[in-house]
């Protein structure tokens, strides 16, 4: 399955789609396990910027991306957790 074009006034397929799709790959399968990640965990595990990590979540939940539900908590002081529900 080939994955979508990403979004943005500056996106390049050429440039970046290989690193937005490797990005969004490890993303969700880190996200698969239905637990409750912070962008700052994500990111340390997954050596990403925390606002790439959040913009891989913002994709996870576009219809061209599989219209996932990623559910958010507030935790405190602008914390927030995030998690991926399973498909059903």
């Amino acid at each position: 399955m080939t994955t979508p074009d990403f979004d943005g006034d500056t996106y390049s397929r050429q440039r970046d789609h290989a690193r937005l799709e490797k990005q969004w790959k490890q993303v969700r399968d880190l996200m698969s396990d239905g637990l409750w990640h912070t962008l700052a965990e994500m990111s340390s595990r997954l050596g990403f910027p925390e606002a790439s990590v959040s913009a891989r979540l913002r994709d996870l939940r576009k219809d061209k991306f599989g219209g996932r539900v990623v559910e958010r908590r507030y935790v405190l002081n602008g914390l927030w957790e995030y998690r991926l529900l399973p498909l059903t």
